[in-house]
């Protein structure tokens, strides 16, 4: 079965530069897995990146991979 906590912040982990202050609470709300990323101040616009493309396309990653163990997942950037 697919970590989808460890698919994020390794994910995220390769974009940063301070890949140790790279952080993922999980929770669970009405049957979805609300994942909150946090990172360094300094490493928010790479995460974010031009016009949220790069946020876009760690959701869209995410998305992806919670529908292939059957779960809704919501990315939350810190």
């Amino acid at each position: 079965m697919v970590n989808l906590n460890t698919v994020l912040s390794d994910m995220v982990k390769a974009i940063v530069d301070d890949p140790a202050a790279v952080s993922v609470a999980e929770s669970e709300n009405n049957g979805e897995l609300i994942l909150e990323l946090t990172v360094a101040p300094d490493d928010m616009g790479k995460v974010i990146g031009k016009h949220g493309r790069i946020a876009k396309a760690l959701r869209m990653v995410m998305k992806a991979a919670a529908a292939s163990v059957d779960r809704k997942v919501v990315v939350k950037i810190r």
